[in-house]
């Protein structure tokens, strides 16, 4: 499992000219599943990405209250070493990941966490504003 955790002051998610999700002063969360992963996987993720001291002061959005905006990214899995076309085998297919980006999300409301999503299987407008920048990559 790999999440990207950008700070924003402000991020949404669009589908089909409606906003679907949308945060102000919080971390959007770039979410990747692969073929080995679990729900316990999906819930420590939650917590590692929760508890991540990236936010002012370094404090966390369980320090803070800081919404979260999840958007399940398959393509933190591209492999683009050879050629010019990624491969995307190393992503789990849609019923395997779809499963467990609702546990990671349950995960973290279950902490107490504001949690906004996109929509999954579907063609979604990501915007951010990222703050700092800061940009972290964890890896489960």
């Amino acid at each position: 499992m790999k999440a990207l955790i950008q700070t924003v002051s402000r991020a949404s998610v669009t589908v089909a000219d409606e906003v679907v999700g949308k945060i102000e002063d919080g971390l959007l969360v770039l979410l990747g599943i692969t073929h080995s992963d679990t729900a316990e996987l999906a819930a420590t993720m939650a917590r590692k990405v929760h508890e991540l001291r990236v936010l002012d002061g370094e404090r966390s959005a369980a320090d803070t209250g800081a919404p979260l905006l999840v958007v399940s990214q398959f393509t933190l899995y591209g492999d683009a070493r050879k050629g010019r076309r990624p491969s995307w085998s190393a992503a789990a297919p849609a019923d395997v990941a779809e499963p467990l980006v609702d546990a990671f999300v349950a995960a973290l409301r279950s902490r107490g966490a504001a949690v906004q999503t996109g929509r999954f299987r579907t063609h979604m407008l990501v915007e951010s504003t990222n703050v700092g920048p800061t940009t972290i990559l964890l890896e489960l």
